[in-house]
């Protein structure tokens, strides 16, 4: 399992963080240092537990602790514009792989930081790339894209469902199954809205939105019954193939798709607006 999030987490901080960044004006000169940072986070992954790994580590962590500073000017300037939901958003986005920093910086240091096993340290990781960064990103993008009240309350409904799910880890399982269903909830309103913004789309565009908005049908089931197996007598799949199925998914089918989308969407808007005929 460990060589799964490992790879997934690779993926987050080299691929995803990264065209995250040249999607938001915000995190245009973020992007050209950002390799400073990830390159040493992905070393740390696969270096042994000791001091390099945990120097790797602290420096990829003293990056996104500047990003999460960038994403509350990001933030504060999109409040600005009466836009309350997508300052949350952009703010979580930043925000969030600081905290899946921590846990790795934790991790390596073979510290069970706040009590928690070195295997959740590794999970968490994953899921603040994903759930946190990508989920809330995608989030902000949709807001920004597709008009109506849905995209609006995505907006809201990810980022909090995102740091309840966070608290649920220290308060108890009930709690983590409410910030799951209100994640949940949040995250098949960005497939709606990623499914609506397949019109008038190229066909590669229009596969990229289906498949993005398509994978969070499922994979959001099994988040969902994961929380709810951990509260009642409910069947649930076991860590190793919740890594193997919801969190590759998740990653691939998900953020990579969906930001690859929104990165042609952009080029594509960028071309209509320079060539005179298409405008």
């Amino acid at each position: 399992m460990i060589v799964i999030v490992h790879a997934v987490v690779s993926l987050g901080m080299l691929v995803v963080l990264p065209l995250g960044l040249r999607l938001v004006s915000s995190g245009t000169t973020l992007r050209r240092w950002w390799w400073v940072a990830a390159v040493p986070g992905v070393l740390s992954l696969w270096l042994p537990r000791g001091p390099v790994s945990i120097t790797l580590a602290s420096i990829y962590f003293a990056g996104t602790g500047v990003l999460a500073i960038v994403g509350l000017f990001a933030a504060w300037r999109v409040l600005g514009e009466g836009r309350t939901g997508k300052a949350v958003a952009i703010a979580t986005a930043f925000g969030t792989p600081a905290i899946a920093a921590l846990a790795l910086v934790a991790e390596r240091a073979s510290y069970p930081l706040f009590g928690f096993k070195l295997s959740v340290l590794s999970l968490t990781v994953a899921h603040f790339h994903f759930a946190g960064f990508a989920a809330a990103l995608v989030a902000f993008l949709v807001a920004g894209a597709v008009p109506g009240k849905a995209a609006d309350l995505a907006s809201y409904s990810v980022p909090v469902g995102t740091f309840v799910v966070l608290l649920g880890f220290f308060v108890g399982d009930w709690l983590e199954l409410v910030g799951a269903a209100i994640l949940t909830a949040g995250m098949w309103l960005v497939g709606w809205c990623l499914l609506r913004l397949r019109a008038g789309a190229d066909r590669l565009t229009r596969v990229l939105l289906a498949t993005s908005g398509g994978v969070l049908a499922a994979t959001m089931v099994l988040a969902l019954s994961w929380a709810l197996g951990h509260v009642v007598d409910t069947p649930y799949l076991p860590i190793e193939w919740m890594a193997a199925t919801h969190g590759i998914a998740n990653a691939l089918g998900f953020a990579l798709c969906g930001l690859l989308a929104f990165r042609r969407l952009d080029l594509a808007h960028d071309a209509n607006k320079a060539d005179p005929v298409a405008a």
